[in-house]
């Protein structure tokens, strides 16, 4: 049984990211706004402006709590350049979730006290057993929940601000299988988990300086995770047990600052349209680093680069009112990746991609209205991982239909 250390380090120890705009990081955080494409920062429409502007929250007239979940299916498939065949993932569900709810003394007050509870970023990847890429990841499941309390306040009839602080809680759990094989012919396996905490705000102006156009501006700050008590599992043969020892390790996982400047046109009584216009700071994660409890010659604190840059997506989204109680939405988005090529990985095999969004909202009677929205993308990339040396082609199908609930009073 042969094995070489450096080829160990690199494909078990440096774990690929653990996100990515637009990939792991989740546009899901509103029914309505997610089918105009995820434009909301200058429409007040609900609950989610806790979300997507603080500063327009207090322009809501009554107290509401809102509440959706949209499932997402997602399907990969690789093709190896060098074996020409193909591999499969059998992911689960992913089921991102939104909660806001919207309080004042009374209907008229400028002061308005939201809470928000949603996930901003997550998501599970399981590739089929054995496929080729099984020393870069098998399994890669991760969750995210960010909780924001907010305070919105109306200037005046045409201004107002907001800020949120945000407390953020994830857990993650990455597995890859490790090219040394025992007796029976079995790869040995990593697993590496933990749970991860974090602090960050959420602020925003909203202004509408006539009666058809609103404009607003928020930022989302940086948040570090950290992972302070991880643990380590390997599975490898007895006669390298010693060389790789079980025990605890600690991280660093940067999510990256977000800030948004957006338009609203009133074009008409019934007809609404949205712009959004997002920066991503994703250059801040350019290396992971990784420090494990317990060292050896073949298991060394490592530093992985990742060399991410800075991104823009552009967001846009109509909503018509068709009756007094029955309105529709459409939308797109266009993502522009942060991945460079030669750091291209299985986790979510990112590149710039399109979203395509639909939606109805209806209103039964004056307090309860449900709204719908689906979203579809397809993503393709080429590259080759100057890491592990995988190299081929990914191809992701995403279709995701989400519904909320939504009570006035």
């Amino acid at each position: 049984m042969k094995f070489n250390n450096k080829l160990i380090l690199l494909v078990i120890i440096l774990v690929p990211s653990f996100y990515k705009a637009q990939g792991f990081q989740v546009n899901l955080q509103g029914q309505k706004q997610q089918a105009m494409g995820g434009a909301g920062t200058a429409l007040i429409m609900d609950g989610a402006a806790l979300f997507y502007n603080p500063g327009g929250a207090c322009f809501l007239n009554k107290n509401e709590i809102n509440i959706g979940v949209t499932p997402v299916f997602a399907k990969s498939a690789f093709l190896d350049a060098n074996t020409n065949k193909t591999a499969e993932t059998k992911s689960p569900v992913g089921t991102p979730f939104a909660a806001y709810g919207v309080f004042g003394l009374k209907d008229s007050s400028s002061l308005k006290f939201g809470l928000a509870v949603y996930t901003p970023f997550g998501s599970t990847v399981q590739w089929e057993d054995n496929w080729m890429g099984r020393f870069a990841l098998t399994r890669l499941e991760l969750k995210v929940f960010f909780f924001q309390p907010t305070i919105s306040y109306k200037i005046n009839s045409k201004l107002g601000i907001g800020a949120g602080f945000v407390y953020s809680y994830g857990k993650v759990n990455l597995q890859k299988d490790i090219p040394l094989i025992d007796n029976n012919g079995n790869y040995g396996h990593a697993t590496l988990e933990g749970k991860a905490s974090g602090l960050g705000f959420n602020a925003g102006i909203y202004f509408a300086p006539t009666k058809k156009l609103t404009i607003g501006l928020t930022y989302r700050s940086q948040v570090n995770m950290k992972v302070r008590d991880g643990t380590a599992t390997f599975k490898v043969p007895a006669s390298l047990s010693e060389n790789f020892p079980n025990g605890k390790f600690t991280s660093k996982l940067p999510l990256p600052q977000v800030a948004t400047l957006g338009f609203g046109f009133k074009a008409t009584n019934k007809l609404d349209l949205a712009l959004d216009i997002n920066f991503v700071g994703w250059k801040v994660y350019d290396t992971l680093a990784f420090d494990y409890e317990n060292n050896t010659s073949s298991l060394l604190d490592t530093k992985s680069a990742r060399n991410y840059k800075n991104t823009f997506a552009f967001r846009c989204g109509a909503n018509y009112k068709i009756t007094k109680n029955f309105n529709a939405c459409l939308g797109m988005a266009y993502g522009i990746t942060p991945v460079q090529n030669g750091y291209v990985t299985p986790e979510t095999p990112d590149a710039n991609r399109i979203n395509y969004t639909a939606g109805l909202g209806y209103f039964f009677g004056k307090q309860f209205r449900v709204d719908a929205s689906v979203l579809f993308t397809a993503l393709k990339r080429k590259d080759t991982n100057i890491e592990t040396n995988l190299s081929g082609t990914y191809k992701t199908n995403v279709i995701a239909p989400g519904i909320a609930a939504l009570y006035i009073f």
